[in-house]
């Protein structure tokens, strides 16, 4: 029951009516037994500042932040942990009891999980990752704090692809190259690791894939797509076709949401019960 003395947890972006995260989050609550609630507020683009503010200012415990708002929150935090800071951009904010607004990144612990989940180890393996976009600054971040010997990005747009290698270039050997350069089909053909980073396959364009041959992957490489619906996309499809580990966006979601949980709550929440609700809202929707 919400009361008076309920407190307000919530997901901010532009849209948000399909956003998952409510389901996942209150159902979560409820198990740890909080009086939270998590709600999803659609935030206009021209008014993200006040937005925010009004947040805080209503004594809102935190919220996180989805599409397009995760680059435009940086200006607007007092502090950013690590991974924030390293990925420029913010998909979970604390309001601390002092009015500071604090910014996180834990799409790239979500990230990780995935690979833990499977018991992957990344350390001293090579990677190639597919898409220059949002969400691969999260994932490159991630690969190259856990020790990856290098790191290939294909890409359509070079230019993109070298501003994101520039923005990393002290943290490890990142190279951007174009999808037909010979030295990054070269270095599929040697890739341990590799990362789709794009929409492409994405639902309701499920037999799209990026411009890759997966045959031409080495049998031992684990391929990971961080798309969840479908929970299968035809990348990964042919790559478990050809004897791959694969690994979906489904543990990335659950795992960014539950780490975000922990940073408002202070509790660990159960992480099974928030992926089995995931797993029968795909299916409603399906």
């Amino acid at each position: 029951m919400i009361t008076g003395k309920t407190r307000l947890l919530g997901v901010i972006g532009s849209p948000i009516g399909h956003s998952l995260s409510p389901m996942i989050q209150n159902a979560a609550l409820r198990a740890a037994g909080l009086d939270y609630v998590y709600v999803a507020l659609p935030a206009s683009p021209y008014a993200l500042d006040s937005v925010v503010y009004g947040l805080r200012d209503a004594g809102v415990v935190g919220f996180n932040v989805t599409i397009p708002f995760k680059t435009e929150m940086i200006h607007l935090m007092n502090d950013l942990s690590e991974d924030a800071r390293h990925v420029q951009a913010v998909n979970t904010v604390v309001i601390q009891r002092d009015s500071r607004l604090v910014g996180h990144n834990t799409d790239v612990m979500g990230f990780l999980a995935g690979f833990a989940e499977r018991d992957v180890v990344l350390a001293g393996k090579s990677a190639v990752m597919i898409g220059a976009g949002g969400a691969a600054r999260a994932a490159l971040w991630g690969l190259l704090q856990s020790h990856v010997s290098s790191v290939v990005i294909g890409v359509r747009n070079p230019a993109k692809g070298a501003a994101l290698c520039k923005d990393f270039a002290a943290n490890g050997d990142v190279r951007a190259l174009s999808f037909d350069d010979p030295a990054f089909i070269s270095a599929m053909g040697a890739a341990d690791i590799v990362v789709q980073t794009t929409p492409l396959g994405m639902m309701p364009h499920v037999e799209e894939m990026p411009p890759v041959d997966i045959t031409a992957l080495k049998p031992s490489a684990v391929v990971y797509d961080l798309i969840y619906t479908p929970a299968e996309t035809r990348f990964l499809r042919e790559a478990a076709a050809r004897g791959h580990v694969t690994i979906n966006g489904e543990t990335m979601l659950v795992a960014q949401g539950a780490e975000a949980f922990f940073l408002w709550t202070g509790v660990r929440p159960d992480t099974a019960l928030m992926k089995r609700v995931l797993r029968e809202e795909l299916a409603r929707r399906t």
